[in-house]
């Protein structure tokens, strides 16, 4: 046997809730609607509060219910310190989180500290103002090239597609990562930070655990003349690391003194909060945004794109544990997200599919093969859940959503249909309305239809048809959340000996997991004492392919 070296032992401290919790990802607008507008709110997610609880999870993470013009979903925010009326009010959130302190789950909620939405007081401030104003200085305005500026100041592409500047009535230019509506901030104006470690302490004096931080890697930027070109770097799939060192605008190191100033904040709260960052770096670079004086965990992409292969799930298990003991912490999981293809979908799709081009098609081109995709989502559940360090779920993966790969046109919301020419729909697959119920308008979604079609058959999916088989995603979810609790803090990952495309490792004395990656069955040790299968093990005692299970350790 092969002892890992990322035993979470010597790291692991009372309290810290957050080392290794379940944590489940609520995407407002689309997880329960109360009112019968058609978009989730806060009141909606309190009234499922019941179904989060069974659940098994620890915290929940609410993205943006700020108030916005809604050009990117919510991220694109023209008030931090506020709830959007479509999802509720301030009250609305504060029933909310006393809910769900009443059943023992934290809250973490979305901090969109990168950019604002173009609504926002300072960015109509700074369009109203004069070049080289200290109102446009909260943002990055600049002129542009060529003899009469109607060049942008650099190539830089936006990652919703198309140039990264838009030009204003006056001629001058500013930046924006994302769409036009977003303009990104200057954190080398005290200004901003200023404003955000009081946004901080707003949302924590409410009584929040802590923070999701989105772009978390891109928030300084160099951009001291003259601009550096970059053509072909910035423009890849969102939560990819970036190309090369010394980007301009993404993981540049003045970031973590950023973080080392929040980190402070956060420690002055009993209990202390904590913050995770949406940091799409390299895995040498991930562990700096968790150092002990930062944020506490960051996100782990590196999981969700790793190919259906013992190696490579192997290979990114172990430098995701050695890279986050290198600073005294542990990894964080995730399988899906609001910003990508489902895994259920991904998992489906043949191997070496170009996502981006999948997504211009209606879904046949290729066709996922779903029955394969619900196998390998429910074995990568169990291989996920007995891993050390925490586990961040989508909503919906518990029931097992599909991609919705086949939304008609008119329906597609995300900004990147009209930034790339309606050619590539974007991310509003994942985003669709969760089934709640078999029938009824927008299958229990809420009282009318939803924001986003749902498909036939969405019912079926539901977590009212689920519950209580033995056979369904939300059982299986159930189950190994149960068994999970057993597995905190007994120690580290031991690999075990296991076949060519097996993965095969032991937690402490909780649990033995067994994933079966191959095209044929593997045999289980003799005697084996089965706690949770991802599907029924074959007759004499074989595991069949894209099949995981928990077993009883031996000794």
């Amino acid at each position: 046997m092969q002892e890992n070296p990322s035993s979470p032992g010597d790291v692991e401290e009372a309290g810290d809730w957050w080392r290794e919790a379940v944590v489940y990802q609520v995407y407002v607008p689309s997880f329960a609607d109360s009112d019968g507008d058609g978009m989730g709110d806060l009141r909606g997610v309190s009234g499922r509060m019941d179904h989060l609880a069974a659940l098994g999870v620890d915290a929940l993470w609410l993205t943006p219910f700020y108030p916005s013009p809604w050009a990117d979903g919510g991220y694109d925010v023209s008030d931090y310190r506020d709830v959007d009326p479509r999802h509720g009010t301030l009250d609305d959130f504060r029933e909310l989180l006393n809910r769900a302190h009443g059943h023992g789950l934290k809250i973490i909620v979305d901090i969109v500290p990168n950019h604002c939405s173009d609504q926002h007081p300072w960015f109509a401030e700074a369009l109203a103002a004069a070049p080289g104003s200290a109102a446009r200085d909260r943002f990055h305005f600049r002129d542009g090239e060529g003899p009469d500026g109607s060049e942008p100041p650099a190539d830089w592409q936006s990652k919703f597609g198309g140039g990264a500047w838009t030009r204003t009535a006056d001629g001058q230019w500013y930046m924006h990562i994302f769409a036009a509506e977003q303009p990104d901030l200057n954190w080398e104006n005290p200004e901003v930070a200023a404003d955000f470690e009081r946004t901080l302490r707003f949302w924590l004096d409410l009584g929040v655990d802590g923070f999701r931080v989105d772009v978390a890697h891109g928030l300084r930027k160099d951009l001291n003349p003259p601009l550096r070109h970059t053509r072909g770097n910035d423009a890849a799939p969102l939560n990819s690391p970036p190309q090369g060192d010394d980007h301009p605008f993404w993981d540049r190191d003045e970031v973590h003194g950023i973080y080392r100033s929040w980190r402070e904040i956060l420690d002055t709260y009993e209990p202390p909060r904590i913050a995770v960052a949406e940091a799409g770096v390299s895995a040498t670079r991930l562990p700096l945004y968790t150092r002990p004086d930062e944020l506490h965990q960051a996100f782990n992409f590196f999981h969700l794109r790793c190919p259906w292969d013992a190696r490579s799930f192997r290979d990114v298990i172990d430098t995701s544990l050695e890279g986050a003991r290198s600073v005294g912490t542990l990894p964080t999981w995730v399988l899906s997200n609001h910003d990508v293809v489902r895994h259920v979908t991904r998992y489906g799709l043949p191997k070496g599919t170009d996502l981006a081009a999948w997504l211009m098609s209606d879904g046949r081109e290729p066709a996922a093969d779903l029955d394969l995709g619900r196998r390998r989502a429910r074995a990568s559940a169990l291989l996920t859940l007995a891993l050390p360090g925490t586990a961040y779920l989508y909503q919906g993966e518990e029931l097992g959503l599909p991609e919705v790969a086949d939304l008609p046109a008119e329906a597609l919301r995300d900004p990147m249909w009209e930034r790339t020419g309606r050619t590539l729909k974007g991310r509003d697959g994942c985003r669709v309305p969760l089934p709640w119920q078999e029938e009824g308008p927008s299958f229990g979604f809420g009282p009318g239809g939803g924001w986003l079609p749902q498909p036939k058959g969405w019912g079926g999916y539901s977590a009212a048809s689920q519950s209580g088989d033995p056979e369904s995603f939300l059982e299986l979810y159930r189950t190994a959340l149960r068994l999970r609790a057993d597995v905190r803090g007994s120690g580290g990952l031991e690999w075990l000996p296991s076949e060519q495309d097996e993965l095969a490792f032991r937690r402490g004395r909780a649990l033995d997991c067994r994933v079966n990656l191959g095209r044929r069955p593997v045999p289980l040790p003799p005697g084996a004492d089965v706690l949770v299968a991802s599907d029924a093990p074959e007759p004499g005692g074989l595991l069949a392919p894209d099949t995981a299970v928990w077993l009883r350790p031996s000794r």
